[in-house]
């Protein structure tokens, strides 16, 4: 008799799923872990202590999220063995995904001329939180509630490192925060109209991600592919940026109300095709690194080293 074959995971599908319950339950994966035990708010990181990227932050906040994980940490069944832990029985695991290619000839019937052509596709590994393995050195682990977040100026000169390289023009007044692309500058109200730095600062890294999408930068452009939707997927790309950057600086990262109106239409892009998030995250993720190089302050983070040296990934 034949084997009985597993259902495969619909991985992309899966990921997708949890967004949308996410944004179903009006809290966007990348803004609401910034609370709680500390680490929760910055990136997860694998059993070396190298941050994930792109998709595989914004989805393992939302599961560390909703199961109330406080580790930062995640690593494979075998990983965990290796550190003296055991994955508790019954404990189900998450995704983590990565984009592989491999190159294919094909053949021209009429001409008999050969094309080489790279064919991209997604694999995933799975990974377990820390909160779900017994026996692992006690820095996996969340440490106790520390002391309350410093005041805003305790973060100014991190947010001056981060801003001040960027060579984006940037005029105050008025009541609006945008991104002129005919014209090239960042509008801001007066940091005055801020309750704090903290929250200027936020709503200029949103900004300031719009910005770094501009033709002459990295000419973010969408094309019909999600048809007149494409402002509220750069908007999305934008809020999942100024939440990743957030993040690296310590700011608060709350949804500001002119951008909380195109969570329905989020939520429609993410129903229609369910690797928008993917594509999304990754948009925002180069994004931040492109930004952070003017300083001087973007890192590689590769993904998990568990394909093999043939297989060329793209970080996600």
């Amino acid at each position: 008799m034949p084997k009985p074959t597993s259902a495969r995971r619909d991985v992309a599908a899966e990921i997708t799923n949890l967004i949308i319950e996410k944004l179903e339950q009006g809290v966007p994966p990348w803004k609401r872990p910034w609370r709680g035990a500390p680490g929760q708010g910055l990136r997860p990181l694998r059993h070396c202590g190298t941050a994930y990227t792109g998709i595989n932050t914004l989805y393992l906040w939302a599961l560390g999220d909703a199961k109330g994980y406080t580790s930062r940490y995640w690593m494979t069944f075998r990983q965990a063995e290796q550190l003296g832990g055991h994955v508790r029985k019954g404990e189900r695991g998450a995704v983590s995904v990565y984009f592989s290619q491999f190159k294919k000839t094909e053949t021209n019937v009429v001409t008999g001329a050969s094309v080489e052509k790279n064919i991209r596709f997604l694999r995933h590994y799975i990974v377990f939180n820390a909160d779900q393995i017994d026996g692992l050195p006690a820095y996996y682990y969340a440490a106790p509630l520390a002391d309350p977040e410093p005041t805003p100026s305790g973060r100014q000169a991190v947010i001056d490192r981060f801003f001040e390289p960027i060579p984006a023009a940037v005029r105050h007044g008025g009541s609006e925060a945008y991104f002129s692309p005919t014209f090239d500058y960042i509008q801001m109200p007066r940091p005055s109209s801020f309750d704090s730095m903290d929250l200027y600062a936020s709503t200029r890294l949103h900004e300031t991600v719009h910005w770094s999408g501009h033709a002459s930068r990295l000419a973010r452009t969408f094309g019909k592919r999600f048809g007149d939707q494409a402002y509220a997927f750069e908007e999305l790309v934008a809020e999942i940026g100024a939440g990743l950057g957030c993040a690296e600086l310590g700011l608060p990262n709350e949804l500001h109300q002119s951008h909380a109106s195109y969570v329905s239409h989020w939520l429609s892009i993410l129903r229609g095709d369910k690797s928008a998030i993917i594509h999304a995250a990754a948009k925002a993720e180069q994004a931040i690194t492109f930004l952070g190089a003017f300083g001087g302050t973007s890192c590689d983070a590769p993904d998990e080293d568990m394909a093999t040296p043939s297989e060329q990934r793209e970080g996600v």
